[in-house]
């Protein structure tokens, strides 16, 4: 049964968030979400909280919540490679719970480069933003998390992560993804097979190859096909001469991303040659172009405007409650096939990878 409010309990010794938490079974942020009128709590859950803070007599300082705060309702949006149509896809999503929710964001371009991302940060500290999204720079320090925490500004890190340790997180599940790309060209019979893009090393890298390695390995395939190159359009496209002129050609190149298999089929184009039928070509996020290109392109979707979207919700969550848990959401990869892997015309289909 539930105990009435103890009368005898001292005047300053108020109710706080966390026992309204316990007695209504959620998270100290989900009741600073419902004190806050946030449409991020479903009706039954603001309704419990709501019961559950009558019950306990908890009443709102809104004034000591609000100098406590001193909120600027505005955010940061990190990104490493804007001119990327997936991280417009994202930053988009971004936008779309950070405006519902009264929040400004600034989004800066990093361009891979660890000493302007550190400008950025110190500027948006300036401006007192309310917390930070970040896609790491490749080569970024662990040190620059634990710096952001003696500022005391909440930050979620987005599609990669310098440490994943206590530290929140969105993205998609790149190796089951490549991995999924790598069984799907192996049953249309390829068993020489590239992996092709990407000259940094971060975790979202690591990540893809770790895939095409351990699913090559899998089948009993040669995994030692790995050609580095820019994630650029150009790149992809003047790749296509030292695949097609090795000793033992692969007959199969699985894209880092779209970018990198859009280029390398104009690049097979140029050549008299078409992707599907002298070499099969996969990409990987699924930008709206791999559909209209033509061959229509095989690739993974990665959902980039629902990975912006959960990182925003992340974010408004450690803002509301900076010393909850930190929290991981991997979203399912999902594989499109088309028809530039050389897959009959009637198989196109979607499958989705948990």
């Amino acid at each position: 049964m539930t105990q009435p409010p103890d009368s005898s309990r001292p005047g300053n010794d108020r109710i706080t968030l966390t026992e309204v938490a316990g007695h209504a079974g959620v998270s100290r942020s989900t009741v600073s979400l419902v004190l806050r009128g946030s449409p991020l709590v479903a009706a039954e859950t603001r309704e419990r909280v709501q019961a559950a803070m009558a019950a306990l007599g908890y009443i709102y300082n809104r004034g000591a919540a609000t100098l406590r705060a001193a909120r600027t309702q505005t955010v940061g949006l990190l990104v490493c490679e804007l001119n990327n149509p997936f991280y417009a896809e994202l930053t988009a999503g971004m936008d779309d719970v950070l405006d519902a929710e009264g929040f400004v964001a600034f989004i800066a371009n990093t361009a891979e480069q660890p000493e302007r991302q550190e400008r950025f940060l110190q500027r948006m500290r300036e401006h007192n933003v309310d917390g930070v999204i970040l896609c790491p720079a490749a080569g970024t320090q662990g040190e620059l998390l634990d710096r952001l925490d003696r500022w005391r500004l909440p930050c979620v890190q987005a599609l990669r992560f310098v440490s994943d340790r206590g530290r929140d997180y969105a993205g998609v599940d790149y190796q089951a993804g490549v991995e999924t790309v790598v069984d799907h060209l192996v049953s249309l019979g390829h068993s020489r097979i590239a992996f092709v893009g990407g000259t940094l090393d971060h975790s979202a890298y690591a990540a893809r190859h770790a895939g095409f390695t351990a699913a090559m390995r899998r089948h009993g395939l040669a995994d030692d096909l790995v050609l580095r190159c820019p994630l650029t359009r150009r790149s992809g496209a003047e790749v296509a001469d030292d695949l097609l002129h090795r000793p033992q050609a692969p007959t199969a190149a699985l894209c880092y991303n779209d970018v990198v298999a859009l280029g390398l089929m104009l690049g097979l184009e140029a050549r008299g040659l078409r992707a599907g039928r002298d070499l099969a070509v996969t990409g990987f996020d699924d930008v709206p172009e791999a559909a209209l290109s033509r061959p229509a392109l095989t690739t993974v979707a990665t959902s980039a405007r629902q990975i912006g979207q959960e990182a925003a919700r992340l974010l408004l969550r450690r803002i509301a409650d900076p010393q909850g848990p930190p929290e991981r959401i991997i979203l399912p990869s999902r594989l499109v096939v088309r028809q530039s892997c050389g897959a009959p015309i009637h198989s196109t289909h979607h499958r989705d990878l948990s």
